[in-house]
């Protein structure tokens, strides 16, 4: 009952919006890259909307082994609609005041909500709830991914979805001066959560070097054959106090070893270098994770995670004639330590991936094998492959 009230209700907006006739005299209908897009005569209006789903069959399970028991579990062959997303954007007004929302049906949850001013490429403005921009790879949609989803570090290190408000902005200058900057206070308690758990909120920050003075999009693989090459190097840096250790798409959670965290029981401090680069075909991309977190109600004792993966990925036709123009063959090794006091504990993935994009991101089929390893010196070396086969399809 609760999605068909909230499609009949976006109907009514659509509708309203394609009839009202205030400072224009038609509204201009077509399909563009972000979907189905209605837009004024005056452009002061843009309403865009784009559906997606994802399917996805994987064995002998779908999620990344987190703790030596889940390499112990029956084999539980999955098939299911992974994803399935309404998107909606645009502008109202003026052409730098821009909506978005984004809305996961499948699982009747809000996303994304946020208003951007973006009159000046130098300077702008963000406020709602959004995917902070800590990590490439998280960042980066679930349907532009060239893998069939996330390493196995991001349970980890992401910050995912929060609450706030950001100034962000692109610096263009000549040759290597060219920089993009990312500046937000958080509310630091996850997607869905409107308020803070003490006077503590989070904040962060990410600068971003585009040294060989071209901007690397958000998205994996290199679909436009860059002729030039394009690379950055970024460092990211967040702090926060709550009862969380780790985020998702549900919001805050804990990592193992610190459950039921309390009101602003656990302060984090976490930073991200990471690096991306696409040339002709080739793309890749690597991020080093630094995460402390400190018990503040159980003497201050501080616990250091590391991480990392590195990740890339070529359409070999550039180099094969007889390769296929739309196979993509990638390839990622991530690495993870929960505690470097103990050196002997270690999570890994090396996993393999190929892609066969239909019509860019927009449609693609993407296969995939993975490897994972669990080691701990108090328990015997654990290993399992797994195998995932997923459809992204958005219109």
């Amino acid at each position: 009952m609760k999605k068909t009230l909230s499609l009949l209700l976006f109907f009514v907006v659509v509708s309203a919006f394609s009839q009202s006739s205030e400072d224009t005299t038609f509204v201009k209908v077509r399909y563009g890259h972000k979907g189905f897009e209605f837009n004024t005569s005056d452009n002061k209006f843009l309403l865009q909307i784009q559906g997606r789903l994802q399917l996805r069959l994987s064995t002998p399970g779908d999620q990344d082994p987190v703790t030596y028991d889940d390499y112990l579990t029956e084999n539980k062959t999955a098939f299911k609609i992974n994803r399935a997303r309404l998107k909606i954007g645009g502008h109202a007004y003026e052409p730098w005041l821009k909506y978005y929302f984004e809305y996961e049906l499948s699982q009747s949850n809000l996303l994304d909500f946020r208003i951007m001013l973006e009159k000046w490429e130098f300077l702008s403005f963000k406020a709602g709830q959004w995917k902070v921009e800590f990590t490439r790879e998280r960042f980066i949609s679930s349907g532009e991914q060239q893998m069939v989803d996330r390493s196995l570090i991001n349970r980890e290190f992401t910050l995912d979805r929060q609450q706030g408000l950001e100034v962000y902005g692109h610096l263009k200058g000549k040759g290597i001066l060219d920089f993009n900057y990312w500046a937000a206070t958080l509310t630091g308690t996850g997607r869905g959560s409107t308020t803070n758990d003490d006077n503590n909120i989070m904040y962060f920050g990410r600068a971003q070097w585009n040294f060989l003075g071209r901007e690397v999009g958000f998205e994996g693989s290199d679909l436009e054959f860059h002729e030039k090459p394009a690379a950055y190097v970024a460092f990211a840096s967040a702090t926060n106090q709550s009862p969380y250790t780790r985020f998702s798409q549900a919001g805050g959670g804990s990592l193992v070893g610190f459950e039921d965290g309390e009101p602003g029981q656990y302060r984090v401090n976490q930073n991200n270098l990471e690096s991306a680069f696409l040339y002709r075909g080739f793309s890749a991309q690597t991020e080093w994770h630094h995460k402390n977190i400190t018990d503040k109600l159980n003497g201050n004792t501080t616990t250091q995670l590391r991480g990392y993966y590195v990740q890339g990925g070529y359409f070999f036709h550039y180099l094969f004639d007889w390769f296929p123009k739309k196979m993509e063959i990638a390839a990622r090794y991530a690495e993870f330590k929960p505690d470097t006091d103990l050196p002997e504990n270690l999570q890994t993935e090396t996993s393999i991936a190929c892609n066969w994009f239909f019509h860019g991101h927009k449609c693609k089929l993407t296969g995939e094998g993975s490897y994972f390893s669990y080691q701990d010196k108090s328990l015997p070396y654990e290993g399992g492959w797994r195998f995932r086969l997923q459809l992204d399809f958005s219109f």
